[in-house]
């Protein structure tokens, strides 16, 4: 039977965390060993908000691709590429923008929350608008059979149905409507306890040395209603109890018991809570030092997956134009 074709990117617009890494990139890993995978780096995407400052693109794109293999992305086993070197997700971008109405993308739920999230910035853009068109385009130029999402991410995925839809009912059935992959993913507060973000400045990054983890940690958010150590704490109100219940299941019942009846204080939890962090990543500590010393192995992953992927989007492409009477 043939596999199923997933697909998904991420944007390289910053160094990847936990957040990041349980909240995709494990289940990316997982979805390898199953499906027909496509995974980009989303460097397009990125320039849609970060336009104005692109002076560290081409570091932090380096650094994504790094510690997408460290933590078992394997090229064997997936297609992972870089967008902008397939200009055909862009081509198909341009034309489906002809077709989708603006009152589509303006209700698109992300989009004002992340102008109020990045006050910052002008997103104010003909790009930031129609970025969920670049992303149908992502993603109906493989065919792919399966988006894997959150369920915040499900309006994004509804907006490439309706374009696939509309399309089609213009120019006949060119593409396929995508399904999700739905994730449930824990919520991994930040070490303020906000989401984990790099716009908030408040990540365990994955290229952090065992001390920053430490230091990190340390300087966590807790219980704010736990002001001594012989006071009960509430660890469901608790950022660093989230991260155990993710990353120390073993010991998360204990943690919770100790905790609410002041059996340990915080700095007692936070200091187990960074040891079982380090633990966890002293395996994608190991194989990102590999990786970052063969800086032409990376080069050469990329430039592999870009010609793998362009074996579906090329032809896709020349069909959808077909259709569209652009071409004969």
């Amino acid at each position: 039977m043939k596999k199923k074709r997933v697909l998904s990117g991420i944007q390289p617009s910053g160094k990847l965390h936990l957040g990041n890494l349980i909240g995709a990139v494990e289940n990316w890993v997982r979805l390898q060993e199953k499906y027909e995978c496509y995974f980009f780096i989303a460097d397009l995407h990125a320039l849609t908000s970060g336009y104005a400052d692109t002076k560290e693109f081409r570091n932090n794109l380096h650094d994504v691709t790094v510690n997408l293999l460290s933590s078992g992305l394997d090229p064997e086993k997936a297609v992972i590429f870089r967008q902008s070197d397939l200009p055909e997700h862009s081509e198909l971008h341009l034309l489906f923008s002809m077709i989708t109405p603006i009152s589509w993308l303006e209700r698109v739920p992300t989009y004002k929350d992340k102008i109020n999230e990045l006050k910052d910035r002008d997103l104010y853009t003909y790009g930031f608008l129609g970025y969920p068109v670049l992303q149908a385009a992502d993603i109906l130029i493989y065919k792919a059979d399966l988006v894997p999402v959150g369920r915040d991410q499900l309006p994004h995925l509804e907006l490439t149905r309706e374009i696939a839809r509309r399309f089609n009912h213009f120019y006949g059935p060119v593409f396929p409507e995508p399904k999700e992959d739905l994730t449930e993913v824990p919520v991994l507060p930040g070490l303020d306890g906000r989401k984990m973000s790099k716009t908030y400045g408040n990540t365990i990054d994955l290229c952090d040395s065992a001390e920053t983890v430490d230091k990190k940690v340390g300087q966590m958010v807790t219980d704010p209603a736990r002001v001594k150590k012989d006071d009960p704490g509430h660890p469901d109100v608790c950022p660093v109890y989230a991260y155990h219940k993710i990353f120390n299941k073993d010991r998360v019942s204990q943690v919770a018991r100790d905790c609410s009846g002041a059996k340990i204080g915080c700095v007692q939890c936070k200091k187990e809570l960074a040891k079982v962090l380090n633990d966890y990543l002293v395996p994608i500590r190991k194989r990102r030092k590999e990786f970052i010393d063969k800086p032409g192995h990376i080069q050469k992953i990329l430039e592999d997956g870009a010609e793998r992927a362009k074996k579906i989007a090329r032809p896709t492409l020349a069909q959808a134009k077909k259709a569209m009477g652009i071409t004969y």
